[in-house]
């Protein structure tokens, strides 16, 4: 050793501009074994290391205690959105904002008053236990959290969708949605089936109905008017059932849906001027077919002085005229009394002084009220029916009438019908998805025992090739039809005869 030397040290690592210069063990937390540092970016990186004092005490270094644990984050796999809502932090975060929160209280104020409040919650939460939750995920928490406080749990974002037609909840693992007439698998999952339940009876319970054990099937609505089926275990035997089936938000026209190809302009210009001059109508076509969208469509030209009671089982229709008298059925209570059937209503209905009558569907025995009321001076009631053709709407018009009364002849019923019944309009969902109104017929009277027919308008296949679109042209007969001399009444046989030119 020579002196004057000092000792010989090893070189310090070579600094990176993007690392924070070492610091003295003594003010470095070390990490205890297990423990995850964290990152805060975009920040210089620096190593933090707890202090011998620290690991003694048990106390985790400071830079652990934040919101985000970034590092542990980034450790676990990514996560998806249904497996973020099942997961024990979820759990753990929603129990602690309904404790916290008033939720008859929170009702009473917007939604987003009740978010920011929600939003503090999740952060303090998050923060006070030490979770590894991401910035994303604590938003997604927070929106279901609110989605089961003011909406219909996870398929809120699906009601909101405009392409949405249908909504079809199958247990607490699948939910499919009808865009543009396909069905879809979707990401959004339930918690578990109880949570399935809950949100079914919320709906139920919204309408003043039920559905439990006891009584696991109901028929409801949303606020919205959209319908909604509930079924229930153990009838559904892979967990609760939900069936929506959406109320469209556009204002759908005769004009608009010519527009988009379901009909002809020629053909909504005749059902316009049959809801004018207040014929009898009835829509007719399979589930699913839009039978009550063009219910709807035609309603629109009753005029603005006229009364007009509608009787649903669950209403949706959404009439525009300032006098209408909506009535709904109601099923038995526990003790399976006091149901109010639509043959009940439709009776009643007689004793309110209706211009017009409009059944949301015509389903059994109350058929029979329905043709009375067409033939006893209430001009222009509308209903709907399911059947193929519009031959088979006739026949199950029949079928339904003799429900009520089976002793009544059939040459009798028949009768009835053709003098009841002006205009039978088909609808029919194509194999492509789309909704298009194949037939308008106009029933003639009857010769002997049958009741004559003409088709004014027909929707004529293109089977030239096979392809994913539905091709095809809608044709006019041409012929006069029976009604023109009401439409004359009205006078409105000149745009009728114009509207039937091929």
């Amino acid at each position: 050793m020579s002196f004057g030397r000092k000792p010989v040290i090893a070189p310090a690592e070579p600094q990176s501009p993007n690392v924070a210069m070492p610091v003295s063990p003594a003010t470095v937390p070390v990490p205890a074994v297990g423990e995850v540092t964290s990152v805060a970016a975009p920040m210089p990186v620096s190593v933090s290391v707890a202090s011998p004092r620290q690991v003694e005490a048990g106390r985790p270094p400071a830079a652990q205690i934040s919101a985000q644990p970034v590092a542990a984050v980034r450790s676990r796999p990514r996560q998806t959105d249904a497996n973020v809502v099942r997961s024990e932090y979820y759990a753990r975060i929603r129990q602690a904002v309904f404790a916290t929160i008033d939720v008859s209280a929170a009702l009473n104020r917007t939604r987003d008053e009740v978010a920011l409040e929600v939003d503090t919650i999740i952060a303090e939460s998050v923060l006070a236990e030490n979770l590894p939750v991401t910035q994303s995920e604590q938003r997604l928490m927070g929106r279901e959290i609110l989605n089961d406080m003011f909406g219909v749990g996870p398929i809120e974002p699906l009601l909101q969708d405009d392409t949405v037609s249908d909504i079809m909840v199958n247990g607490p693992d699948q939910i499919y949605v009808e865009r543009f007439g396909k069905l879809e698998l979707t990401s959004l999952k339930f918690r578990d089936n109880a949570h399935v339940i809950n949100v079914a009876q919320r709906i139920a319970s919204s309408v003043g109905r039920r559905v439990d054990e006891s009584s696991p099937m109901v028929d409801a609505r949303l606020a919205d008017g959209s319908r909604v089926n509930v079924i229930l275990p153990p009838l559904a035997i892979d967990g609760a059932s939900i069936s929506i089936r959406k109320f469209s938000r556009k204002d759908l026209t005769l004009q608009r849906l010519a527009a988009r190809g379901s009909m002809s302009p020629s053909m909504a210009r005749v059902l316009e001027i049959a809801g004018a001059c207040r014929l009898n109508i009835i829509v007719s076509g399979g589930t699913g077919s839009g039978k009550t969208t063009l219910l709807n469509a035609l309603s629109r030209f009753i005029s603005e002085d006229e009364r007009v009671v509608t009787i649903e089982d669950a209403a949706e229709l959404q009439l525009q005229q300032p006098h209408v008298v909506r009535l709904e059925t109601r099923p038995a209570n526990l003790e399976g009394t006091g149901a109010i059937t639509q043959n009940d209503l439709v009776r009643n209905a007689l004793r309110m002084r209706p211009d017009r009558i409009i059944l949301g569907e015509t389903r059994g025995a109350e058929a029979l009220d329905v043709l009375q009321a067409m033939n006893t001076g209430h001009d222009g009631s509308m209903t709907t029916l399911h059947a193929n053709n519009p031959r088979d709407a006739l026949i199950r018009l029949e079928s339904m009438v003799m429900m009520a009364n089976g002793n009544l002849p059939l040459y009798s019923i028949r009768r009835q019908i053709a003098s009841a019944v002006n205009l039978l309009v088909q609808a029919e969902r194509m194999r492509d998805g789309t909704r298009r109104v194949t037939s308008i017929v106009e029933l003639a009277g009857m010769e002997g025992d049958v009741i004559v027919t003409q088709e004014l308008f027909r929707f004529s296949y293109d089977t030239s090739g096979y392809d994913d679109e539905v091709k095809g042209s809608y044709d006019s007969s041409g012929m006069r039809p029976i009604f023109a001399d009401r439409a004359r009444y009205y006078g409105m046989e000149t745009a009728l005869l114009e509207a039937m030119r091929p």
